[in-house]
């Protein structure tokens, strides 16, 4: 299927280049995807909202994964510093010009979403011609929000010097086709330390709300909503180091208030934890995780976020397909984690720590077709027919069943053109990597005659 798209955004991005090349320096080519342990390239990270599922974790291992389920089953590596953190004034950073938009402000929303809103995750950093069209072609299948990749290290590669060439133009687009962006916040710099060149928190908390100050302030009124990290759960997103909630509700509240301080309007919403039940130095399970937060943010999240970020997949099941058969069968993954419904237990967990006006947002779902035999995702593929009936239902279910507490739900991937077919999350999207040409799979053309 071939379709001509616009790329009139496109002009600003080539005077750029012009200036650029004037003034003697080579921009980057593109790369192609790099490996999830040492990302070099990190507003084009691999696919991780679903990289937590271990070889150990497949219906065909016998032995039954350590799970906790409260805080009290496993206690955490370290003491919850949320509380007894003492704050820190924040760092003098240069004032920035601001951009010259040539769209209008968008009109401000409410931080209550409606139930549910549609998003898609698309890869918009490194190639501006791809980025026109994919902007255009969620806005043509009518979702209304696109997530994208801000990557910290791209942007403030030194402390207090930044580079808004791209965020400008992204920002830009996503307004000009009346678009609600979602950012994700994660990759730190290698002067925040934190592991580097795994993503992991800053040694000093306070670098990345300065940081979040500058780009707040910079976009106020044309970001809707920020995540803050992904996937904390998970060592290899937290620098390596042993999940640690207590210290992620720390860093989240500096990073609330920073947000709060340069835009009051924007929607902060929490990381999104990776669905699953190990509990090793390597990963927490996603219920014990948001517990734990509750725990260290003193039982009550007001301060911290506006919405919960929360990430699921169906894995081997329909959408509709009740968390406890789920666990019950170990062909479908013997845990209640590897169901689209595990949102109901987190959902759960807000509800009795008092958040029941609170709304979940979710961030990452999905289904994969990954064919190969050698892949640790090939247990659960399904055809791409399959995938695009699945996530039609899964839209209606949360619409039928979860509203009103369901906003976002932003759904992977719209395909990064440099992705092949050696690429785990190749298979987890709805469009083929092509371009100029655009190839829609069954999924997007599904979901686009969709009743929204």
């Amino acid at each position: 299927m071939k379709k001509t798209y616009r790329l009139a955004p496109i002009l600003g991005v080539a005077l750029l280049a012009l200036a650029v090349l004037l003034a003697g320096c080579t921009p980057t080519e593109p790369a192609a995807p790099e490996a999830t342990t040492a990302p070099s390239r990190t507003a084009r990270p691999t696919f991780t909202a679903l990289a937590q599922l271990e070889a150990t974790e497949a219906p065909t291992d016998t032995a039954t994964p350590q799970v906790a389920s409260a805080p009290t089953q496993a206690p955490p590596t370290a003491e919850p510093t949320a509380q007894s953190e003492p704050e820190a004034e924040p760092t003098a950073t240069a004032t920035e010009p601001q951009p010259t938009a040539t769209t209008p402000l968008p009109a401000a929303k409410p931080l209550r979403m409606n139930s549910p809103e549609y998003g898609m995750q698309a890869f918009l950093w490194w190639r501006p011609e791809v980025a026109s069209r994919d902007v255009q072609i969620i806005r043509d299948a009518g979702f209304g929000w696109v997530k994208v990749n801000f990557g910290w290290r791209e942007i403030e590669p030194v402390k207090g010097q930044f580079d808004w060439s791209r965020t400008d133009h992204i920002v830009e687009m996503a307004n000009a086709e009346g678009l609600d962006l979602l950012v994700r916040i994660d990759y730190q710099p290698a002067w925040a330390g934190g592991g580097y060149p795994v993503s992991g928190p800053p040694d000093n908390p306070q670098d990345l709300a300065d940081f979040l100050t500058a780009l707040a302030g910079r976009y106020k009124g044309r970001i809707r909503a920020y995540q803050v990290w992904n996937e904390p759960n998970l060592a290899r997103e937290w620098g390596g180091k042993t999940p640690d909630p207590g210290a992620y509700a720390a860093l989240l509240k500096r990073c609330y208030t920073a947000i709060k301080a340069a835009d009051p309007n924007a929607m902060v919403i929490s990381a999104g934890l990776s669905p699953t039940g190990t509990w090793n130095a390597e990963a927490r399970p996603d219920d014990w995780y948001l517990e734990s937060m509750y725990v260290a943010m003193g039982g009550s999240s007001r301060g911290y976020f506006d919405v919960l970020g929360v990430h699921g997949a169906g894995f081997k099941s329909p959408p509709e397909t009740d968390p406890a058969e789920v666990e019950a069968n170990p062909d479908l993954g013997g845990h209640r984690s590897m169901a689209f419904r595990r949102v109901e237990d987190l959902r759960a967990i807000m509800v009795r720590y008092g958040d029941a006006d609170k709304q979940i947002a979710l961030l990452e779902f999905g289904w994969t077709s990954d064919p190969r035999p050698d892949s640790p995702y090939n247990w659960h593929a399904v055809s791409e027919e399959v995938k695009a009936d699945y996530m039609v239902r899964a839209y209606r279910f949360a619409k039928e069943n979860w509203s009103p507490w369901i906003g976002l739900m932003s759904l992977i991937y719209v395909s990064d053109p440099d992705w092949t077919p050696n690429d785990e999350q190749y298979w987890w999207a709805i469009t083929d990597p092509s371009y100029p040409e655009f190839r829609p799979r069954a999924a997007y053309i599904a979901l686009k005659a969709m009743p929204k």
